[in-house]
């Protein structure tokens, strides 16, 4: 009696969790405790593909738990009578049960072809907007400066302070200078690894104005937890107005020490 209470016990514990599961991803948005808010003009693709790939594996999920909870329940050990017997398994299933994952794979890959291209093949013609170093434990920036090139001695050094125009384009050009960090804009949709020796492009389009957070994504050290910054939308002439407060405070004539180091890292 007390193994088949046991049995019980253990299979409605299986059952439970999927059901409360799922339940948790139903009502977690009326919580506030989902995705954060999208203020960029490619966030609604990537928020489909996810919730797309999200209900075609939950619902595998769920099936999965369910077979499982009803062999557990009907072959429990207690009702079995005699001895064990042994299978070699079928060929026809596992070759089934290949080929279906194999296609659904192949059919997500197709799916988020566009979306990937978005983010990832159709960058802008358009020289840098901003360069971010990425190096422990903090984001350092440089602005062309007034005459519009960047690398040259009057570029606007800042650090964990992004300010970017909204409505328009922008490009960035993401660089370490120590270990891999993850330069991460949740509100944005954009997460990209920051290679050392390597200066990759990132491109996107915030549509509304805002302060949003920029975060390290790779475990890059001790301080990794402390890598944080902001972002800051706004419109055209609140940046160029921003960029002029800026370059006052700097002087823009002579970069600061920090230059040198940045410098370093190309």
């Amino acid at each position: 009696m007390g193994k088949r209470l046991a049995g019980i016990f253990w299979s409605l514990l299986f059952l439970a969790v999927p059901v409360l599961g799922v339940a948790t991803f139903a009502i977690a948005p009326a919580y506030n405790h989902w995705l954060p808010k999208d203020v960029s003009e490619h966030g609604a693709s990537i928020d489909s593909l996810f919730y797309f790939i999200l209900a075609l594996t939950g619902v595998v999920f769920v099936v999965t738990e369910v077979l499982l909870f009803w062999f557990m329940w009907k072959y429990d050990a207690a009702k079995q009578k005699g001895e064990a017997t042994y299978i070699q398994g079928s060929h026809t299933l596992e070759v089934v049960w290949t080929i279906i994952p194999a296609a659904t794979l192949l059919f997500l890959a197709i799916y988020q072809m566009n979306a990937w291209a978005d983010v990832k093949m159709r960058r802008p013609a358009m020289s840098p907007t901003v360069e971010v170093v990425a190096r422990q434990f903090e984001w350092r920036l440089r602005y062309p400066g007034r005459d519009g090139t960047l690398g040259t001695a009057d570029d606007l050094f800042l650090v964990n302070d992004l300010h970017l125009p909204i409505d328009e384009d922008v490009l960035v050009q993401l660089k370490s200078m120590d270990v891999l960090h993850s330069f991460f804009l949740p509100n944005v949709r954009i997460k990209q690894d920051a290679v050392p020796g390597m200066k990759i492009p990132v491109w996107f389009k915030a549509r509304e104005a805002g302060e949003f957070d920029i975060v390290c994504a790779e475990l890059c050290g001790w301080g990794h937890y402390k890598m944080k910054g902001r972002v800051t939308f706004e419109p055209r002439a609140d940046f160029e107005a921003w960029l002029e407060r800026k370059y006052a405070e700097q002087g823009a004539t002579q970069p600061p020490p920090e230059a040198a180091d940045v410098a370093a890292a190309e």
